[in-house]
């Protein structure tokens, strides 16, 4: 929960007002380290006035030793109220344990959106998160965390369907890298991003993909602003 730059803790000031909010609480663990006492008095401060129902979920314990797996138990067993699974997202191990808790704590309620609703955000989104999702997987190191995908133009109703989409990066360095020599890197994230939009929307796309250097923008409350974050109204020193 420790935070490094505007975007970081925009970014947490969101996850804990739906942390307020939530029915039901899945704390995500590393398996394979140990829990710190920073970590520890953190993670206490952001549920403790939550009466939600926590799931502890003990993820990679397919490559984790036996004494971290133990420690976090007993963490949990010490520190929290809730429930344990150790689980592999890997290898799928656990994860149907974890899934009949959930359900079991799940409150009963109407449909708050239309049945064939998988989400309450629009395609755009999606379609600006599946390139960014390909830029994790193709570069490494910072460029990943620099970058910010936006949908600048979404063309319907034609065949392939135009989406023009907007990548930006914090430095010059940064459009080199994701660009590639002579194109080549920027030519197969395209390639791979289009794949999945394909898939996603089930119709065949042209993907028109655009880097754009803006400056620290995680820092700069005016660009983070125009990209469409909700910030924080109060002083940008303070801690949420």
């Amino acid at each position: 929960l420790e935070v490094r730059d505007l975007l970081q803790r925009t970014m947490l000031r969101a996850a804990l007002e739906a942390l307020a909010e939530a029915d039901i609480i899945i704390l995500v663990v590393d398996a394979t380290t140990r829990p710190s006492s920073r970590e520890t008095v953190s993670t206490l401060t952001a549920l403790k006035e939550n009466a939600a129902p926590l799931h502890v979920a003990l993820n990679k314990v397919d490559i984790a030793d036996k004494e971290a797996i133990r420690a976090w138990e007993n963490w949990v067993d010490t520190e929290l109220v809730g429930s344990v699974y150790r689980l592999s997202s890997l290898t799928g191990e656990g994860v149907d344990t974890l899934l009949v808790g959930v359900r079991a704590d799940l409150p009963v309620g109407p449909f708050l959106y239309p049945e064939q609703d998988i989400a309450s955000d629009p395609v755009r989104f999606f379609v600006a998160e599946l390139v960014r999702e390909t830029i994790f997987e193709l570069y490494q190191q910072e460029i990943p965390y620099s970058t910010f995908c936006q949908v600048e133009e979404f063309r319907e109703g034609q065949d392939p369907v135009y989406i023009q989409v907007q990548i930006f990066v914090e430095r010059q360095s940064q459009k080199g890298i994701l660009i590639g020599k002579k194109g080549r890197a920027i030519r197969e994230l395209g390639e791979l991003a289009r794949t999945k939009v394909e898939h996603f929307l089930d119709e065949r796309v042209y993907l028109d993909l655009w880097v754009k250097p803006l400056k620290a923008w995680r820092k700069n409350r005016a660009y983070l602003s125009q990209l469409g974050f909700r910030l924080p109204e109060d002083d940008e020193s303070s801690v949420p």
